[in-house]
């Protein structure tokens, strides 16, 4: 009789299958993740837009109640509480229902008086964008 040695496999894994695994999870991931971070990121600059657009609404109508933009000082607070300066019988605010909100990225929102092309007051409402800081590539302005 002959004996025949019999090798009993286990029935699990290699540990090449499981990091084959692993990586493939980890390249998922990643495309995932970068996928999402740019959705994010275009998000919020649509909602930035958003609020600008929204703003600038509201100091226009400010404007034609007041006769005026509000000055730099007084900023997008003045939609919101009457300036002094603004006249009791013409100041038909508060122009935007709730506090001015900060940016996507928790900073506030910039408002300037500035003179447009036509040497003629106006104003301009921007955001510094994801990196808070004013004069950069990332800043956050509309085209008026």
């Amino acid at each position: 009789m002959s004996k025949r040695i019999r090798r009993h496999r286990r029935g699990g894994f290699t540990l090449m299958e499981i990091l084959l695994v692993l990586a493939i999870l980890v390249v998922l991931g990643s495309l995932v993740t970068v996928g999402y971070v740019k959705i994010k990121q275009n998000a919020d600059i649509d909602a930035t837009k958003t609020q600008i657009r929204m703003f600038e609404g509201a100091v226009g109508m400010y404007r034609l109640d007041v006769g005026k933009y509000p000055s730099g000082d007084q900023g997008l607070q003045a939609l919101r509480l009457q300036p002094p300066d603004a006249p009791t019988n013409k100041w038909r605010g508060p122009y935007l229902e709730i506090d001015v909100p900060m940016d996507p990225w928790g900073n506030a929102y910039q408002y300037q008086e500035i003179t447009d092309t036509l040497n003629q007051p106006s104003f301009e409402v921007m955001s510094n964008g994801p990196d808070g800081a004013n004069g950069t590539n990332d800043d956050i302005r509309l085209e008026k």
